[in-house]
């Protein structure tokens, strides 16, 4: 199987790279459009030994599979540059708020599947919702779920439930980092160097995700744990309480959400 990419910006070279470097596909068997030269030059570089097409058409006509890896306003001008994606070929699309319904028109194809991946995906540590178009075959699933799955976690949702994924893991690092900033901004406050500071917030928030991951029990369990009657725990979430943090989170959630859903519609 032959894997292209039209466009090789970053989130295209996350991709390729877990890919190659799980094991599961050789670059020799992948493919890279782009307008900017120095953006499959990059491509290459982070890879390796890929080949890269002079146009969409060509790397369409050569591979397989195709990653739609472009911003979503320029969704007409790539379906514009491509002809014969029939259902011989699976389509996956990464672009945030373009619909399977826009796809099937543009694209004149079924046999498609929505991604929404997120950046830490650039680490090996992404988090990816993905649902089947109308025509993708469940072995298509198997194999997208695999791909994305060297990358980090990957989960299937109906198209529904895809906005969803953009607002909480797909903005979900923004909201992270913002955390572990006001995180070290305390540690500052009290005494603490900004790079120490940085440096406990990040581990504390990567520690504690692990112990989710790894151990399957409740966010609210595992806080328990750490609360001791009267204790400094207690007082730090009671201050959380107060300024209102779950609310916001789940608001930022929500909006992001929201805002998803309004770039679909445009």
């Amino acid at each position: 199987m032959r894997i292209g990419f039209i466009g090789a910006g970053q989130m295209a070279s996350a991709l390729a790279k877990g890919f190659t470097s799980g094991g599961r596909i050789d670059a020799a068997q992948i493919s890279a459009a782009d307008k900017f030269e120095q953006s499959l030059a990059d491509f290459v570089r982070s890879v390796g030994n890929v080949a890269t097409c002079k146009s969409n058409q060509q790397l369409v006509d050569d591979c397989d599979l195709v990653f739609l890896a472009v911003k979503p306003q320029n969704v007409v001008d790539v379906a514009a540059s491509v002809t014969g994606i029939d259902e011989s070929k699976l389509l996956v699309s990464i672009m945030a708020g373009v619909s399977l319904s826009t796809i099937y028109d543009r694209f004149q194809t079924k046999r498609a599947i929505r991604v929404m991946p997120n950046t830490p995906c650039l680490i090996g540590r992404g988090a990816a919702g993905f649902c089947l178009g109308e025509n993708a075959k469940e072995s298509d699933a198997s194999f997208v779920r695999e791909l994305l799955e060297t990358v980090g976690v990957a989960v299937q949702t109906n198209e529904s439930q895809i906005d969803t994924v953009t607002g909480l893991s797909g903005s979900g690092p923004a909201f992270v980092y913002q955390f572990i900033e006001a995180l070290s901004d305390g540690g500052v406050r009290k005494g603490l160097t900004r790079v120490d500071a940085t440096r406990l917030a990040a581990q504390t928030v990567l520690g504690a995700a692990a112990m989710v991951l790894e151990t399957g029990e409740h966010p609210a369990a595992l806080k328990d744990k750490v609360t001791s009657p009267g204790g400094t725990t207690i007082a730090g979430i009671h201050a959380l309480e107060n300024g209102g943090m779950r609310a916001a989170v789940m608001n930022a959630v929500e909006a992001a959400t929201d805002r998803s859903i309004e770039l679909g519609k445009s």
